[in-house]
């Protein structure tokens, strides 16, 4: 097993691709802590592989200073380190800039890079001082890369979040710690089945027609990319053996975008 006597910690871990990528590390001989604002989601998902002894649930707001290294000494209090982050944990919100809502806007900049701040400070602390190393992997997307209408910040968090890998990936170096970055087209998860109608009634046009013209239109075979999907990219980078890949944004989305 690629993972066995590694532990990560999954933010966003309840449902949708954070689910899935608890589920396969764990299958994978890592033990996992379901990290998710749902507490009763991460519980279950926790009993679903294994229990206490293989996964553990913990209810987090990643925004939140005292809650996230809560997370982190309730990990150490288990299972005695931290191997693996995923800073999977975010939200969509749509509109056109004019009519954006400044709280909107915070509130979703503060979950996507705050959170991802908080998270990997915490865990880096655990990392550098067990001396073993360590990878955290950024859940960005394609708007890493490219921009859509309706989705200021959006845009603007997964871009930040490949700045706040690169500088992890440079200061953790010495330590041992790799940093990078997925960069998912659309996977059809509860976030995006949520965005289908809204984007509708902003664009004026049918649901299907946002599928088709607006999320795959600029895939090489209009398919939705897979939680599978991401989870195996996850899967690569967590297990990879050395330094030489970090730093690094890995777009995972049917040729939408390549670089």
């Amino acid at each position: 097993m690629r993972l066995d006597n590694k532990v990560a910690i999954v933010t966003g871990a309840a449902s949708g691709i954070g689910k899935e990528i608890a589920a396969l590390f764990a299958r994978e001989g890592a033990k996992v802590v379901i990290a998710d604002l749902n507490q009763r989601g991460a519980d279950a998902v926790a009993a679903e592989l294994g229990g206490a002894k293989r996964a553990i649930g913990v209810g987090v707001d990643v925004t939140s200073e005292a809650q996230t290294e809560a997370c982190v000494a309730k990990t150490i209090e288990a299972f005695g380190q931290v191997d693996i982050l995923i800073s999977n944990a975010g939200i969509q919100t749509v509109a056109p800039i004019d009519q954006f809502e400044f709280g909107k806007w915070k509130q979703l900049i503060s979950i996507h890079l705050d959170g991802a701040f908080l998270t990997t400070r915490a865990a880096l602390r655990e990392m550098y001082k067990h001396g073993k190393g360590g990878c955290i992997i950024y859940m960005g997307s394609v708007h890493s890369k490219e921009a859509s209408v309706l989705k200021a910040p959006y845009v603007t968090a997964k871009h930040g979040l490949i700045g706040l890998a690169k500088v992890v990936a440079k200061e953790g170096a010495a330590h041992g710690v790799r940093a990078n970055v997925i960069c998912p087209g659309f996977v059809r998860t509860p976030l995006v089945d949520k965005q289908i109608p809204e984007q509708a009634k902003e664009l004026g046009i049918s649901e299907q027609e946002v599928i088709k013209n607006v999320m795959l239109k600029e895939t090489v075979d209009s398919e939705f990319t897979t939680v599978d999907d991401v989870a195996q990219t996850a899967l690569f980078l967590a297990a990879f053996p050395s330094n030489a890949l970090t730093g690094q944004s890995i777009v995972v989305s049917h040729g939408w975008f390549m670089q």
